[in-house]
């Protein structure tokens, strides 16, 4: 295996060489590996690491350290012989280091590349520096922050990243680009207003833009915020700019040998000389006013103005961000796997600023319309739930109806397929926010929290085609486009439980049209599948199973792998279940068929095909409760007809109860992806 990357500049995560984040399975293991990377290679006793992971540490507490760092092993070096003695994470004495390399971990990283930037022209200097703060993805040792053992760390490494800010800006001045110096400056002081070298530096750069009137007001604002907050004079340094920019100066502009952008030393040109537009720094040049730039010149041309004027950490930058982020998850395959990924950072970056209303308008501004209700990454779920809970728990009671609304609303989403209360509690109040509110987008938001908490039982299909009804009107009445996709899909999978074919057909065209419309290629992976169902459901098995091959192929890279693992060979065995087809050879209970989270309920079938009928009723017997999900009807009739095979008639009663109030639906046909025929062959035993 190659070396292991740790990052503790946010949550703390370790990385293999091919880019893979390992598994560090629980809180008490990466606050172990924290600790030590705390240490700075150094031994650090197992007494201290108890004290320092538990406040009133249980009568195990050494044995369940040796546990952690026993995993932490398994994980770090995979390939290390059985009894070989570690290399990475090191028994020494009392205790144990972890000994990472120099580079090995991005802190370390980050401030060897401060310290080499500083022996750097400012050309090198600045790349280096943006890298560097590149390397940040939130406060360092995120979860930490209340630990003893972090608090002087974390201190630490946050004033050098504030430093390593206020050196890029100077950087940038000493480059002739006061202009791109301001934007982050700006949000530097919103958020650090005790920063008097930042206050000079915004000073300045304004000043250079031949904005003189700016920096004085800048000036005066940093002696405000100093006396008022802090009690304290401004600095000499501050002081004597005042007095130079009020006396302009010459010292104030660029230090000679600097190369000066052209309208800052030379604004007016004299005839011959060189073209502005030369300079690395200077404006792109407007186009000609005939010449129509294309959709991609105009996305690349706001970006970098975006880029030049908005604060890298800026409130502003980071809900826009959320915005883009969102219309990514639409796109599907690599958008929607990157989506996800960087809608963690977002929440992760938007708590670190202890703002309640900024994190709930990041977390309730995804509001992506969600039709598969099992998640695609449920550790990622977690954590925007999670970040949710304690937004709404910071949230002053009474106020923010809205923001309350939408974390509401993200709760029941992402609690899809999950027991207990607080999902469907969350969807209802939610609802009722939004009803109150008379907000169309709020109220498409919570009916799709409200859908994904309609899997309590079977038999609730009417009910989720009253709410595909309405996000259809609602959604078609306000321009909401992708909520009137959803709706059109939710009654598509409704109407199909119903045995109500031909509406089901009406609305997939619909949400094909919508969708070719407005580029939204992963409404097509529901439709297609749909439509194998239905091929089915009308008796055409042969050309069902063709639909289901190239269906399930098309799902392959669309970025939804809740809804891909195990899917085909699922539909492939109710299809046999249906037409009373024989069993397909790769669906043998030692083969390599993936399966994913239906293993339990295939496993009956498998074992009863090899002949083995004696597993197949263990396995029967322990199956687990079916998943509170568009495939609830569908695992109780593979569990009845299992049972009625094996002859096991408490299975056989048990599995009937939970189907009974699906009676006259098409069993499965909810999903809008497969289906075993009517509910009710499966009530009655055979004649």
């Amino acid at each position: 295996m190659d070396r292991v990357a740790f990052g503790v500049l946010g949550p703390t995560v370790a990385v293999a060489g091919d880019g893979r984040e390992l598994a560090l399975k629980g809180p008490r293991h990466r606050a172990v590996l924290a600790r030590l990377i705390v240490a700075r290679r150094r031994v650090v006793p197992v007494t201290r690491l108890v004290e320092d992971l538990w406040d009133d540490p249980p009568p195990g507490a050494v044995g369940a350290v040796q546990t952690f760092v026993a995993a932490l092993r398994r994980e770090l070096e995979p390939e290390r012989p059985p009894r070989a003695p570690a290399r990475l994470l090191v028994t020494e004495g009392p205790g144990y280091a972890l000994r990472a390399a120099p580079d090995a971990v991005d802190a370390w990283r980050f401030e060897r590349a401060l310290a080499t930037a500083a022996d750097l022209p400012a050309a090198a200097a600045l790349p280096a520096l943006e890298e560097a703060l590149g390397w940040w993805r939130g406060p360092a040792y995120t979860e930490y922050a209340d630990e003893d053992w972090s608090r002087g760390e974390r201190a630490r490494l946050a004033e050098l990243r504030l430093q390593a800010v206020e050196r890029r800006a100077g950087t940038l001045l000493t480059l002739g680009r006061p202009a791109d110096a301001v934007p982050d400056l700006d949000a530097h002081l919103t958020d650090h207003p005790w920063r008097e070298d930042a206050w000079r530096l915004l000073a300045l750069a304004l000043y250079r833009q031949h904005r003189q009137g700016d920096a004085l007001a800048v000036l005066r604002r940093a002696r405000e915020v100093l006396v008022g907050q802090l009690g304290v004079d401004p600095g000499p340094r501050l002081r004597h700019l005042e007095s130079d920019i009020l006396t302009q100066a010459p010292a104030l502009d660029l230090r000679p040998g600097a190369a000066p952008p052209c309208d800052v030393a030379q604004p007016h040109p004299p005839r011959g000389a060189g073209n502005c537009a030369t300079s690395p720094h200077a404006p792109a040049p407007a186009p000609a006013p005939d010449t129509q730039p294309t959709t991609a010149d105009l996305w690349t041309q706001a970006a970098k103005a975006y880029d030049r004027t908005v604060a890298g950490g800026a409130r502003a930058r980071l809900e826009s961000t959320v915005g883009l982020i969102r219309n990514l998850a639409v796109t599907g395959g690599d958008g929607l796997a990157e989506a996800r990924r960087h809608r963690s950072a977002a929440v992760t970056a938007a708590e670190e600023f202890a703002d309640p209303e900024l994190t709930a308008r990041v977390i309730g501004a995804y509001d992506v319309p969600a039709i598969w209700t099992r998640a695609d990454d449920p550790a990622a779920a977690g954590l925007v739930v999670a970040a949710a809970e304690r937004t709404l728990a910071a949230l002053p009671a009474g106020t923010h109806d809205a923001a309350r609304c939408r974390l509401l609303a993200t709760v029941a989403v992402e609690t899809r397929g999950a027991s207990g209360p607080r999902g469907p509690g969350a969807a209802r109040e939610a609802e009722a926010l939004a009803r109150r509110l008379d907000d169309p987008a709020l109220l498409a938001f919570a009916l799709n929290g409200r859908f994904m908490q309609s899997f309590t039982r079977a038999g609730l299909a009417p009910r989720r085609d009253t709410i595909g009804a309405e996000l259809v009107e609602l959604a078609a009445r306000h321009g909401l486009v992708t909520y009137e996709v959803l709706g059109h899909l939710i009654r598509v999978q409704a109407r199909g439980a119903l045995g109500d074919l031909c509406a089901a057909d009406l609305h997939a065209a619909a949400a094909d049209r919508l969708a070719e419309r407005h580029e939204l290629p992963l409404v097509g992976v529901f439709t297609d599948w749909y439509r194998a169902l239905r091929l089915s459901a009308t008796g055409q098995p042969d050309r069902a199973e063709a639909a289901y091959r190239a269906a399930a192929a098309r799902l392959d890279g669309a970025g939804m792998p809740g809804l891909e693992h195990g899917l085909l060979p699922l539909a492939l065995l109710c299809l046999r279940l249906t037409h009373d087809l024989p069993p397909d050879p790769v669906t043998a209970p030692d083969s390599r068929t993936d399966w994913g989270p239906y293993r339990p309920w295939a496993e009956p079938f498998t074992l009863l095909a090899a002949g083995r009928r004696a597993q197949a009723r263990t396995a029967l017997r322990v199956l687990p409760e079916p998943p509170r999900d568009l495939l609830y009807e569908a695992c109780c009739v593979l569990e009845a007809e299992a049972a009625r095979r094996l002859d096991d008639r408490a299975s056989l009663a048990r599995a009937r109860d939970r189907l009974r109030p699906a009676a006259a639906e098409l069993a499965g046909a909810g999903s809008g992806l497969l289906t075993l025929g009517p509910v009710e062959r499966y009530l009655t035993d055979p004649a």
